[in-house]
């Protein structure tokens, strides 16, 4: 989960299943790199997949993922306003 590609992939992935071609729009890089980095994930049992006819949809497998992502973003992507 560690590689900054996977982070994105999986918070594109927080709030809905996506295609192979919708994430690679929005993570900008290759489809082989983003097949590359959803088999990681895939094998590891973080996310799961389902064919519907010429698309693979991408969704994270355990409720459980959604909230380390969560509290990771609240932790590192907000702004601490306590500090002076």
């Amino acid at each position: 989960m560690s590689h900054p590609i996977r982070l994105k992939i999986l918070c594109l992935l927080q709030d809905k299943e996506l295609s192979v071609s919708e994430i690679k729009a929005s993570v900008e890089t290759t489809g082989a790199n983003i097949t590359q980095h959803l088999n990681i994930l895939r094998n590891q049992g973080i996310i799961e997949s389902r064919k519907d006819a010429n698309f693979i949809y991408n969704r994270i497998s355990d409720q459980r993922i959604i909230t380390l992502m969560q509290t990771m973003q609240q932790i590192f992507c907000t702004a601490d306003t306590n500090k002076s």
